[in-house]
């Protein structure tokens, strides 16, 4: 996994050339010539591991030595570029009053010991021979066990019928655009299995038919060939002008062909030359399964798409039995004991509803006496054995990611398996890490890509989206148990991270891991800490625990190159963690977060952190320290306000000075502020500032903030907590770009609005309020509403009418625990609505829902 590495370096030289002065005169001149050879001859050499890579060489013991050389190259010179990146960014200040700079030969030595070490490697490969020419002939195409199975007879589709009805009525379907079907999702879940006897069940309604195996590599005019002859093309039309005898042939025939397993559009831009559009009066069908939902989108557009799932623990045991009794005359558990049928179906779960994995297991098991005894022991080693099984199907999908996208699919190894992860936390790790980097330096323009490579492992199926934001786009993921074992290896073998179960072996791999995550072994976290007291070279550490200690056992410890810092404690009970001030040298650190139920204070020396660009404490009790933070990087901060009015970190005050230390054109996120020290001025200098919260609002600050101007045009997101007993009008029509608004008290209290939200208000949530007729009257006339939640809510009205020129975009109402509230009605038809309204309700008391 060199290139892993390799991406790293070239991103982070990207960083420092931008970074550097070409000033004629200084040391820093020739610094830069440098840094643009390192990431030249970077560059190159992760072509040449791509290109062995990709004759599938990685076996040869010479090319996998040489490998190695170049995977520890690459770690030493990002050790390098990450020790001295600081050193330059610190000399660009004080560069204009320097002629030399006094790193700067050192680091010139260093790049002339990575010189000789990248001539040495060349050496090697010239004087032993080392190519990476294939073993295979050209014109030789190996076996191919999918090819295979596209072609025998098992068509079984156990778990999959409602799929089956589903895609056989939509394939018939006279009016279906494009004429195509796609069968997409994550590797084992059958997507063959089913696009199999889709295409045999319907085939002899259709003149002619064919179905391929397309695949990673694929050659166009191999497929065609076979189209042809399965069509009926003659031999003398397939060796002659092929592609216009089978195109005229297909314009003219009612056609079903299966393309199995697409990996990207080329192929597809290849063969539509050739394969004619279907005619709707033709009536002619495509059938494409593959694990690219964006490929799917792209040949038959969104309508085509049927995205499989997991089968549910029901469907996944009958699959199971049917393949555990394969060979025997009875099909059922009337002979197995309870306490085996339980074991199978704790065996089942572990597959975690992929149809691959369950078939898998069954064969293992199939071979073993059928005892509670034997199924024991598959099921307390299954895990491996599963991923031995099936992680060559997985892994194409891993290799067919492009470079960049590797490394951001194996961060979710870091977490424990099942965790639903946030995607602000996502992507802000992979840009702390530089695993990100634009050659713009743009921080937004990091994002968007961030979200890109988020979105794109999504559409290629190897994340789930576990929960969405109010504009569509993903807020949380998953991914599945398999992939997750997956990613966890492939760590391992490339040194990307270690988990808690395999950090421990050759010592002088313990003191070189850049990354490492604990899930739940205490006893592994402090045995590491005790043999690694200086993991110099760590640059990420996930803690998931329990130890009340664990603060106190990373106090001494030297991070050097810390840059990710993650701590998420699940006591029993609620306890005072202290956070020792020394804490360690986290002079690197970019992104830290702390969460659960932690009572504490940030010691002082995180306010020295200069680098710090997301300080995550929303999800405790931890209190901010009082001074000024050194960061000029700072742009997402999540707090819980808890007892923070004292502290004045964000005062104007000038007895509190903090504020002015702000980097003004970097904050983005600033959760919670408290009102005490709420200043307008605040506002018009954070000109970035896209999501703001404010606790314990006053009649005073609702002023204040009715009346601000100008008002920050970049703030989406606002969200206000008022305070008991306060009776100011909010006025926000003067807020044009916020679209997602929360509204909270402690305590029921009417909710006072004029006819001013913000006019382009989107998702509306509304906690605690004592909601009335006049402001159900001011929602409804909401233009663009989409989403409204009001929770815990108290009515003074009993019924809510939907009906009539209201809500004109609305399509979710939640209403939770509403008081007072005993009908909603909607007299129109729902379809009337622009949008179809999803209605979640509910009430604290009987009520009524009349649609």
């Amino acid at each position: 996994m060199a290139e892993i590495l390799l991406t790293a370096v070239v991103n982070k030289s990207i960083e420092i050339a931008a970074n550097l002065l070409v000033q004629e005169g200084t040391r820093l001149y020739w610094l830069k010539e440098d840094i643009d050879w390192l990431q030249r001859e970077m560059r190159h050499i992760r072509s040449y591991v791509d290109n062995a890579k990709a004759k599938k060489v990685g076996d040869d013991s010479s090319v996998k030595n040489l490998l190695k050389d170049i995977q520890q190259l690459a770690g030493d010179v990002e050790d390098l570029l990450d020790e001295f990146l600081p050193k330059i960014q610190q000399s660009n200040k004080f560069i204009c009053c320097l002629k030399t700079v006094p790193f700067a030969d050192e680091f010139a030595m260093e790049i002339e010991k990575i010189k000789r070490r990248v001539a040495d490697i060349d050496r090697v490969r010239t004087t032993y021979n080392i190519t990476y020419t294939s073993n295979n002939d050209d014109d030789c195409i190996p076996l191919d066990r999918r090819r295979l199975f596209l072609h025998a007879d098992e068509t079984e589709v156990i778990g999959l019928e409602d799929d089956f009805n589903t895609l056989k009525a939509k394939l018939l379907d006279q009016d279906l655009p494009y004429g195509v079907v796609s069968i997409v999702g994550m590797p084992g879940l059958g997507k063959t299995t089913l696009a199999k006897k889709l295409y045999r069940h319907v085939r002899h309604q259709f003149e002619c038919s064919g179905l391929v195996y397309v695949s990673q590599q694929p050659r166009a005019g191999e497929i065609l060939r076979d189209i042809a002859k399965q069509v009926g093309l003659t031999e003398q039309e397939r060796k002659e002008n092929l592609e216009n005898n089978l195109r005229s042939l297909l314009k003219i025939k009612r056609y079903v062909i299966l393309l199995d397993d697409i990996w990207d559009v080329e192929i597809w831009d290849d063969l539509k030359l050739v394969l004619p559009e279907c005619d709707t009066n033709i009536g002619s069908r495509i059938i494409i399964t593959s694990r690219n939902s964006n490929v799917g989108r792209y040949i038959g557009g969104d309508f085509s798409i049927h995205v499989l799932q997991p089968l549910d623990s029901e469907k996944s045991f009958e699959l199971f039995t049917k393949k555990i009794f394969t060979f025997d005359n009875n099909n059922n558990w009337d002979n197995a004991s309870p306490d085996l049928v339980n074991i199978g179906r704790s065996i089942v779960g572990r597959c975690g509803g992929i149809p691959l994995a369950i078939v898998v297991t069954a064969g293992m098991l199939r071979a073993r006496e059928r005892t509670e005894r034997g199924w024991n022991r598959v099921l307390e080693s299954m895990g491996h054995k599963i991923q031995d099984e099936c992680g060559k199907v997985l892994a194409l999908s891993y290799n067919d990611l492009p470079i960049a996208l590797r490394p951001c699919f194996l961060y979710f190894g870091l977490y424990p398996e099942d965790h639903e992860i946030r995607a602000f936390d996502l992507t802000n790790m992979w840009i702390a890490e530089k695993l990100i980097v634009v050659n713009s330096g743009n921080r937004r323009e990091a994002e968007s890509l961030a979200e890109d490579i988020l979105n794109d492992l999504v559409s290629r199926n190897l994340i789930q989206v576990a929960k969405r934001t109010y504009d569509g786009r993903i807020s949380s993921c998953r991914i599945h148990d398999l992939l997750h074992s997956l990613c966890v290896d492939l760590a391992k073998e490339s040194n990307f991270f270690h988990t808690e179960h395999n950090a421990f072996g050759d010592l002088g791999n313990v003191a070189g891991l850049r990354r490492i995550t604990f899930y739940s072994d205490n006893n592994a976290m402090n045995e590491f800490f005790r043999l690694n007291p200086l993991p110099s070279k760590l640059r990420a550490l996930f803690c998931f625990t329990k130890d009340r200690c664990i603060f106190s056992q990373m106090a001494n410890l030297n991070f050097k190159l810390l840059q990710v810092l993650v701590v998420v404690i699940s006591a029993d009970d609620l306890c005072f963690f202290s956070i020792p001030n020394t804490f360690g040298n986290t002079s690197c650190l970019r992104y830290l977060r702390f969460e659960g139920d932690i009572y504490g204070q940030l010691p002082n020396c995180m306010m020295k952190l200069k680098r710090l660009e997301t300080l995550d404490i929303g999800n405790s009790f931890i209190k901010l320290p009082t001074g000024v933070w050194k960061s000029m990087q700072l742009r997402h901060l999540r707090c819980r306000g808890f007892n923070q009015a004292y502290n004045g970190y964000f005062s104007i005050s000038p007895f509190c000075p903090n504020m002015f230390s702000l980097p003004s054109n970097n904050v983005q996120t600033l959760m919670w502020m408290d009102n005490e020290v709420f200043e307008p001025r605040l506002l018009h200098r954070l000109i970035n500032l896209r999501k703001l919260g404010i606790k314990d609002i006053s009649d005073s600050t609702i002023k204040k903030l009715s009346t601000l101007s100008p008002v920050p045009k970049a703030l989406e997101v606002l969200k206000l907590i008022f305070f008991p007993g306060t009776s100011e009008q909010i006025k926000l029509s003067s807020y044009p770009n916020v679209v997602k608004l929360n509204l909270i008290v402690y305590e029921t209290m009417p909710l006072k609005v004029s006819e001013s939200f913000p006019p382009n208000l989107v998702k509306l949530t509304l906690r605690y309020f004592l909601v009335d007729g006049h402001v159900v009257a001011v929602l409804k006339k909401l233009p663009k509403l989409r989403i409204l939640k009001m929770v815990f809510c108290s009515h003074m009205e009993e019924k809510m009418d939907l009906s009539g020129d209201s809500f004109p975009q609305l399509e979710v109402l939640h209403i939770q625990g509403s008081n007072g509230l005993s009908e909603v009605t909607c007299t129109d038809d729902v379809n009337a609505f622009e949008n179809d309204l999803s209605l979640w309700w509910r009430p604290s008391s009987d009520a009524c829902l009349y649609l």
